[in-house]
């Protein structure tokens, strides 16, 4: 008998009627002998009904009020599933973050899980019930309710997994697994049966939002694993594993990731010493802004230019900051452009095959699509490109790279 740690997101407990589907699946799980933990996440909507009514109340809500109110919205998901699973029979418990005592920082509206107490779903589970956890939130130190962020529900699953040594994270949601890439950009992305934590990750962080970044990371670290299902129509979903096995060998490329919300800036003609980036992007940094892609190039004229990529909300205030860092450097100007996205090609393959980079940049080169900005790591090489040109560039790298229809065999 496994143990097994299923999630539910909105759209999978949007109405009452999926809640009864949901109870449905979870039944199947039972009768076949597994034991059942569930998070799920707030009916779908929910949360920013509750988000706009504080913004009613006060435009700018304390953090600590703010994770009192939008947790409720996964309290009141637990309580119903629980009574759809009574209903048929099954014994089920409902739990908030504070009942399991999943403890967390102290940081509101972000915190970070430090300790899950499994004793009291240990029992339950020996009992015979299905344990239903509100996903998204936990307790700090001194009783505080805290919320791990949006998407944070995927954290609360796989964190369970992990203290509970389950033996297996499934996520439902509402797609059937990993895809190539965006199946709305490219018709004939194909499912992926398997993908490493690894390029897991790095789709993710890359803009492939199947996953949240954080749940991602806590599985591969603890080795949970990961497996992605849709709640609306039966399949395999795709498993995210460890394993790089012999099947994973001949993609040299698994997918296609691509962001929009992207916006590069430019502080051009700064004084070549030391020091310069750390100021600049110390500066940036310092607002609490992510920074991305980094470019920095030295000038005939021994001064420098340095390039970098932010979320587009976040463009106003670089921009801002930057041109105040541009007088104190004595830079010559500072460049905006929110036309931008950016697109990558991510495989643990590429570790051992040469010519990768050569031929994605063969690829763009062939639709007539510049490169405005180059990065990589050891499983990824991203670009900055016009963004007008970005579905055509996902549609030619898919292509070049054989991930379209049924996967190619070395």
């Amino acid at each position: 008998m496994s143990l097994i740690v299923q999630k539910f997101g909105g759209t999978s407990v949007g109405t009452v009627e999926r809640i009864e589907a949901v109870a449905e699946k979870i039944a199947t799980f039972r009768d076949q002998g597994h034991d059942i933990v569930v998070v799920v996440s707030a009916m779908s909507g929910e949360t920013n009904r509750l988000i706009g009514l504080a913004s009613e109340i006060q435009e700018h809500p304390t953090a600590r009020e703010m994770d009192v109110l939008v947790s409720t919205g996964e309290q009141v998901t637990t309580a119903l599933l629980s009574m759809a699973l009574n209903k048929r029979g099954y014994a089920a418990k409902s739990y908030n973050g504070r009942q399991v005592r999943i403890l967390t920082d102290a940081t509101h509206t972000k915190a970070r899980i430090k300790k899950i107490d499994d004793e009291n779903i240990h029992a339950d589970l020996k009992a015979g019930s299905v344990v239903v956890v509100a996903g998204f939130q936990g307790v700090d130190e001194k009783g505080n309710i805290t919320t791990l962020g949006r998407g944070g529900s995927d954290t609360t699953a796989v964190a369970l997994a992990a203290a509970l040594k389950a033996d297996e994270c499934q996520i439902y949601t509402d797609v059937d697994g990993v895809y190539t890439t965006d199946p709305r950009v490219v018709d004939s992305a194909r499912r992926l049966d398997k993908i490493t934590f690894e390029e897991m990750l790095e789709m993710a962080s890359l803009g492939s939002k199947v996953l949240q970044i954080r749940a991602v990371e806590f599985a591969g670290k603890y080795k949970v694993p990961l497996r992605v299902l849709s709640s609306f129509k039966e399949g395999p979903g795709t498993l995210i594993t460890l394993e790089e096995g012999s099947q994973m060998e001949s993609p040299v490329v698994a997918g296609i990731a691509f962001q929009r919300d992207e916006a590069k800036l430019s502080i051009l003609g700064v004084p070549d010493s030391p020091g310069v980036a750390s100021k600049v992007l110390g500066a940036i940094s310092s607002a609490n802004i992510e920074i991305d892609v980094i470019v920095q190039n030295v000038a005939a004229d021994k001064t420098n230019d340095l390039t970098f990529t932010v979320h587009k909300n976040d463009l106003a205030k670089a921009a801002a900051i930057l041109n105040d860092v541009a007088k104190e450097l004595g830079a010559r100007e500072v460049i905006t452009d929110d036309k931008i996205c950016k697109v990558s090609i991510v495989g643990v393959g590429m570790r051992s095959h040469a010519g990768i980079a050569s031929k994605m940049f063969a690829c763009l080169a062939e639709l007539s699509i510049n490169i405005q900005l180059i990065t990589t790591s050891e499983i990824k090489i991203s670009v900055v490109i016009d963004e007008k040109y970005m579905e055509l560039a996902v549609r030619g790298l898919h292509s070049a790279f054989e991930l379209d229809g049924e996967p190619k065999v070395a």
